[in-house]
């Protein structure tokens, strides 16, 4: 069984999950120590990209420096750092990278004098604003509260940082609140040492605690919830949840009727774990027949909410009569999602459960485009047209899979937006003599992304959209591919899909795509997910390439294609990758009947997992109802986002209207599961 521990669809929502698949609606705030630029709206300021001098031993120096940090030799890189200084460019990483080491050591004292050296000499850039983070963090947890406190303030602070300075006003004689704790607290250490503290304050009550537990045991990760529930209950109660968690249903066999508080919730965990046995059926029988009239009416809720959750990431049929068992007691924003889901895929399909579903959840997840169309399309399924075009004409507008939908229930000819006018080159040449940007690209080029990335997204902080176009042009200059779509993606009042959708190789994808009768609109939209056109891109799972295979599967389509002397290191190579890609998403799609929604999941969860989820279907669904209800998180979003790319590709490269309701068609149960493919 698809158990919630072990894959994507199990996690806890992530922001991705949050956004629904639609571009990220993102406000750039400018970092702190930068003053912006002086010049007349609309109006590029003067810029020079004069090439700066970069001494061979400065730069051999961080080159050097680059290698001892990844092999941990730190007094290696403290000696290069006085020699890289000389560098103009990266002459700041070396010393950036030793500071950091320190900072996160919590066995020696916060260096406080280098910190503020190195803050002088870095002041607005990403450097400065990492080692301001990783000050605040070292400072709270050597007990110098005040001293977190005064550092100058992040734009942006990531969870750990937040809750370290929550910990430091705390500790301060500033009482958090507990709406302040549970906004902030994620399960990461910074964050575990906050809600110690809080909790010994009592700043939370047992509810809320026992809600954290809740939640955390809700994503399936069991290290986070042993945690939380060390925080929860009492030595004796942690030994009790220990062995229920081991295994429950023996746990709850030698249990009596709870009388506690800790009683009542140990049992309700107890009784939700029972969840992922493989008999969900007989497991509800003794809930009800034994433990139901002794459990509060919201607990029990909460169980069935669980069982609805466990049942839909199984693509259980069930999954909908657990949820409807639920009643509107409060859940996690993922699992008021699944029970939606659940109602979208049983069958028959009741609009006014979806309805229903959609009322449940808080106002501001229920204003995300994903659950607008569905609560437009359950209204207008239950005879109120005018309300559903009103919740349809809210999200046309937005780029993206639900954009697209709503677009077509509202009757349009799908087109594209706008083009923006000519760029004005001044913004370009402004964008090649930024400091920032400069500086990533020279990262860039030495392949260290994991230092460029971030480099090159503060240097876009403050940015107008003249700006952030030039900056897309430079990023296209330089062959950073990613980067220029990245960085159109954050244009507020324009969109240029010239940057956006981006079609580089000057049409070689294209070719292989029509050699196999393969649509390239569909080919682009998948690269464009898959590695946003960066030839040598590495996922953590060990896909590689532009069309990210993984070795087993570039093995597979080398033999089936007859490659001859066919080796692993050449799956890089553009022609190579490109090849054995586009192949082997032909192979895919004709395993899956030609649908493009079935051998896009398939492409990237591999193909057996879409037959086995279209075996399960009740009934006949629309795809655009199987796209939202596959239980993978990042197959889900993958899907979505390539299949709204391809639409747009195909507008792009032909000039006239493509139907994303089309591309998705109707998936019918199918019996058939197997396959050949890896």
């Amino acid at each position: 069984m698809l158990g919630l521990a072990g894959c994507a669809g199990a996690q806890a929502p992530t922001m991705a999950e949050q956004q629904a698949g639609e571009a990220p609606r993102v406000v750039l705030a400018a970092p702190a120590t930068v003053a912006p630029e002086p010049a007349a709206p609309g109006t590029p300021p003067p810029s020079s990209s004069a090439p700066m001098v970069v001494p061979p031993a400065a730069r051999q120096a961080v080159l050097d420096a680059y290698d001892a940090v990844q092999k941990r030799r730190w007094t290696d890189v403290d000696r290069l750092a006085p020699l890289a200084a000389a560098d103009p460019v990266l002459g700041l990483y070396p010393r950036y990278w030793a500071l950091r080491n320190r900072l996160q050591d919590r066995a020696r004292p916060v260096p406080d004098t280098e910190v503020r050296q190195f803050l002088a000499d870095a002041a607005g850039t990403y450097p400065d604003e990492r080692i301001r983070a990783d000050w605040i963090l070292a400072t709270v947890r050597s007990g110098d509260y005040a001293q977190a406190l005064a550092v100058p303030a992040l734009a942006d602070p990531p969870a750990p940082v937040r809750c370290a300075l929550l910990l430091a006003r705390h500790q301060t004689g500033k009482r958090a609140r507990a709406s302040e704790v549970l906004d902030v607290f994620q399960p990461n250490a910074d964050c575990w040492d906050m809600l110690d503290q809080v909790a010994a304050d009592h700043v939370l009550s047992r509810k809320e605690l026992n809600g954290l537990l809740r939640d955390i045991l809700e994503t399936g990760k069991q290290g986070n919830a042993d945690r939380m529930a060390g925080v929860v209950f009492d030595d004796a109660a942690v030994v009790q949840y220990a062995a229920l968690m081991k295994n429950p249903r023996k746990w709850l066999e030698s249990r009596s009727q709870p009388r506690s508080t800790t009683d009542f919730e140990l049992v309700a965990i107890a009784l939700s774990r029972l969840a992922r046995e493989d008999d969900r059926v007989e497991a509800a029988r003794t809930i009800q027949a034994r433990w139901a009239g002794w459990l509060p009416k919201a607990d029990m809720q909460w169980v069935w909410g669980q069982f609805g959750l466990v049942a839909a990431l199984n693509v259980d049929p069930d999954a909908a009569r657990w949820y409807r068992q639920s009643g509107f007691v409060p859940m996690t924003d993922y699992n008021h999602a699944w029970e939606v889901r659940a109602e979208l895929r049983a069958a028959p399909l009741d609009w006014g459960r979806v309805a229903e579903a959609i009322r449940k959840m808080s106002a501001r997840q229920a204003d995300e485009p994903v659950w607008r169309y569905w609560y437009g399309r359950a209204l207008a399924a239950q005879g109120n047209a005018e309300a559903a075009r009103q919740y349809y004409e809210s999200i046309a507008a937005e780029q993206g899979f639900y954009g697209l939908l709503a677009a077509e229930e509202l009757g349009r000819t799908p087109a594209l937006p706008a083009q923006p006018g000519p760029l004005d080159p001044a913004w370009i040449a402004q964008a090649r003599a930024n400091p920032g940007l400069r500086r990533a690209v020279a990262l860039f080029d030495l392949g260290w992304r994991k230092e460029a990335v971030p480099a090159w997204n503060f240097a876009l902080r403050g940015m107008s959209d003249p700006q952030l176009r030039g900056a897309a042009e430079f990023a296209r200059e330089q062959h950073i591919y990613d980067r220029v779509v990245n960085t159109s993606l954050l244009t507020r009042e324009v969109a240029d899909f010239n940057q956006r959708f981006i079609a580089p190789f000057e049409g070689q994808v294209a070719a292989k795509a029509r050699l196999i009768d393969l649509d390239p609109a569909w080919v682009y939209g998948l690269i464009r997910q898959e590695s946003r056109f960066i030839t040598d891109a590495r996922s953590h799972v060990g896909a590689s390439g532009l069309m990210q295979l993984m070795p087993a599967t570039a093995r597979h389509v080398a033999r089936k294609l007859g490659m001859k002397g066919f080796k692993p290191s050449q799956v890089n190579d553009f022609d190579t990758n490109t090849i054995l890609g586009t192949n082997y998403l032909n192979m895919v799609l004709q395993d899956l009947n030609g649908s493009e929604l079935l051998a896009t999941a398939g492409y990237n969860a591999g193909p057996g997992r879409p037959k086995r989820w279209r075996a399960q279907l009740p009934a006949p669904v629309e795809g655009a109802i199987f796209a939202e209800t596959i239980p993978f998180t990042e197959t889900r979003l993958y899907v979505k986002n390539v299949l709204s790319n391809a639409v747009y590709y195909a507008m792009l490269f032909s000039g006239r209207p493509d139907s994303l309701k089309a591309r998705l068609g109707m998936v019918n149960p199918m019996d058939g599961t197997r396959t050949a493919r890896p």
